[in-house]
Order: structure tokens, then sequence, then C-alpha cells
């Protein structure tokens, strides 16, 4: 049989124990499956004494993960620790200039330096693989990458986060509020150490980025992903969407339009009959449109042990049987810069509001939007509470800059108590 495929793997939290296990329990499969044997040599982690459930015995430790990534004796550099910058960056970059091949699942040290890295990589005749970075268990990366590389891809949208999913899930099934089932997740240990990460869509957005990268064939521009959590959604948005039909998610979207590549990770409506409807929990789901294919959906676990070490086994497999791509589909000194666009694509919108209760204000709010050449669908206005009268609008389709006018608008009138949450409406 030929040589073995040599890991260090730096890293041992809930992902790199789940693919030591993986490499213990599966050895003789592995094996058969790649051509040749997957072994770990060495390791490495902050503590060395700390109990991971798994027997670490055998292998080499490395207090230092940058000494690991030099190591001549592995091929295969697999990063698990997490971070944009740091001891993952650092370590990364060794192994790519030793010449060393990098599994990893950081999303965040992709988002931010995946240019320079890919072009390190290329420099080195390294590869760097990533599919555990976005969405988990779902082989979206390979999706992309290799399924669809006959088509012009047109639009890529999904459901990135499954903490913002649960949330909102709680928030319709169980009638809670934002906070509650904020407490809920954290209780559960399903936030990161900083929620905004989670509930701000950083996480998502950087998903969002490395996907469009691919897609489009430009460099990655995490920077220019409009980014807005779900904070600001409400139990009684939840209720309204419902009733008109539609859920609410977190939803990333990423299409190339004649004004540059738009990138978004948004709160938004969607009919509650389509797959992203029906999505439940924690899933994650990624629906990807081609010019030939039409539209694929991928659901499945977007975080976890064992969905996250099986993706980053699927990468470590491909490199043992010496499948090669570039880092994001394209020689990377190819990947175009885009042109960040904001959403021109007109679409209609979910406008909730809170009026001063007194005569004119409908007129004057109707007034704003007419002027910025947006027509209303629908209106309706809700039990007067002290003085105010909760007012819910859904519009025909308009674009987010003319909305923006009208918000301002509105806002000069007067009669504004609570100013206009704004939720696009998303056509599948």
């Amino acid at each position: 049989m030929p040589d073995p495929i040599r890991l260090g793997i730096a890293g041992l939290g809930t992902v790199g124990r789940g693919v030591v296990r993986i490499v213990q329990r599966h050895g003789a499969t592995l094996a058969a499956r790649a051509g040749r044997p997957v072994e770990i040599v060495a390791v490495s982690a902050r503590s060395r004494d700390k109990d991971r459930g798994v027997d670490l015995s055998a292998y080499g430790w490395e207090d230092d993960p940058v000494a690991l990534a030099r190591r001549p004796d592995i091929d295969l550099f697999v990063e698990l620790m997490g971070g944009a910058d740091g001891p993952a960056k650092d370590a990364t970059e060794a192994a790519l200039e030793a010449g060393h091949d990098v599994v990893t699942a950081n999303k965040a040290l992709l988002a931010i330096h995946g240019q320079a890295l890919a072009e390190t990589a290329e420099r080195a005749g390294a590869a760097i693989r990533f599919e555990a970075a976005v969405a988990g268990g779902i082989p979206v990366v390979k999706a992309l990458t290799e399924g669809l590389a006959g088509n012009e891809v047109t639009r890529i949208l999904g459901v990135m986060n499954g903490t913002c999913n649960y949330i909102l899930t709680r928030m319709e099934n169980a009638g809670l509020t934002y906070d509650e089932a904020f407490a809920e997740a954290d209780g559960l240990g399903y936030l990161e150490a900083d929620p905004e990460l989670d509930v701000g869509g950083i996480d998502a957005a950087h998903k969002l980025a490395l996907l469009s990268a691919i897609a489009f064939g430009t460099r990655v521009d995490f920077p220019n992903v409009r980014l807005e959590g779900i904070g600001s959604v409400s139990i009684d948005d939840i209720r309204h969407a419902a009733d008109m039909g539609y859920r609410i998610k977190l939803l990333g979207v990423a299409r190339m339009t004649g004004r540059g590549l738009e990138q978004r990770m948004t709160p938004c409506l969607v009919p509650a009959s389509s797959p992203l409807g029906q999505l439940e929990g924690g899933t994650n789901m990624v629906v990807l449109e081609g010019d030939s294919v039409g539209q694929i959906v991928l659901r499945g676990a977007g975080a976890g042990e064992g969905p996250t070490a099986s993706a980053v086994m699927a990468d470590v497999m491909d490199l043992a049987r010496g499948i090669r791509l570039p880092v994001f589909g394209q020689p990377a000194t190819g990947l175009r810069a885009a042109r960040a666009a904001v959403a021109a694509v007109p679409a209609p919108y979910y406008l909730r509001m809170t009026l001063v209760d007194k005569p004119g204000a409908l007129a004057k709010i109707a007034r704003a939007l007419g002027e910025a050449g947006i027509s209303i669908d629908r209106m309706r206005q809700y039990d007067h509470a002290e003085g105010t009268a909760p007012v819910l609008i859904v519009t025909h389709r308009t674009t987010r800059g003319a909305l923006e006018e009208a918000i301002a608008a509105m806002d000069a009138t007067g009669v504004v108590a609570e100013s206009a949450v704004a939720l696009r409406i998303e056509e599948l």
C-alpha cells in the first residue's frame, strides 16, 4: 500500500476530538477509500493534561502550533483552533511555507485573510481545503467547486447560522420574546463566547463571503457584506409574518448584478411553504442556483462535533486521494476584486412602525412612501395603546435605497413614535 498521509492536528476542542475519533474508529475504512492509510503523527492544544475523552498517547505533542505546522514528518496540517489572527494565522502560514497542505474549519481566518493565504499556498505548491468552515456537515464548498463547475451561478441564499435559526424558531413555536429565546440558547451552550458573532450575523457573513468568492470568481470581500442581526426582530414581527404566510430567517444572499457583487446577511421574510421557510431549529440550509442546473437545496447539521469533523475528514480524504484544487475554485491570482453593490434587485418589504395616534398620521406615512415611489400592497392597524397605534405595511416591489429615503421622510413627519423596522421579503 502507498505511504500514509500524515496529519498534524492543532486544536483539540469539539471538532478536533471528533477528527481524532474518526481516524481511530474508521482507520481501515479510510485507508480502503483513500487508497492509503490516514495517520495522526502529532497534535497541539493549549493544555497537555486536559482529559478530552480520546487517547492521544500514541501521538507527538507540540505546545506551539507553529512548531507542529513546521514538522517535517507531517504531510497535512489540520487547523482547528479558530480565530482570524494569532496562532491560527501564524501556524497556517508556517505550514504553507513548509510546503504542507492545510485543512481548516476556520471561517474567520479565510474571510479576512483568504486571498493572501491562497496566494501563499499557490507559491508553495500547497493546497487549502475548508469544507468544514461553511455550514458544518453540508458539502456546499464541494458542490460549488466541483458539482456546479459547469454552471454560471446566479444566486446563493441560505440559513447559515443554526443559533439564529434556533432563536427565531423558538420565538415562533413557543411564543418567546427575543430575550427569552436568546437566554434559552445561551443556557444550552449554542452561543459563541461573543454572542454578537451569532446574533449579529458575523459568523454567517464569513461563510457567505467564502461561498461568493467560489461562485463568482472574486476575491473574498467580507467587509462589504451588508450585515444586520436578528436583535431587532420582535415576537410581533414573527406573528405578523406568520399571519401573511411567511417566516423570518437570518438569510444570506449573494448575487452578481450589473452594478457589482451584492452580499447581504439580514433578517428576511420567506414563504412559509418554501424549503427555507420549513427549516426548523439549529439546522442549516443553502440554496444554489445555476444557469444549467436550476435550483438545488442542501440541508443538514451546521455545527457540532460529528458533522464538522465529517467535513474535515472529507477534505483530508480528497487530499489523500491526490485531488487538488485551487482554494477558491480557480487560481488566486486570477480572482478579481468585485465592485460592491447594495441590494439593487427590487423586492417587496415588510414595515412595522408605531405612530402617534392622531388624525392624519397614516396619510402622512402614505405620502412619504408615495413620494419615494413606493406603493402599498397591504396595510394593517392594530389596537391602539397609550396614545400610539402600531401599523404594519407590506410594500410592492421597491429598492432598498428608495425604502431608506421613505423611512427618513416618515421619521421627519412628527407622527412616528417608533421608527420602522424594515425586512425584505425574499422571492424564491
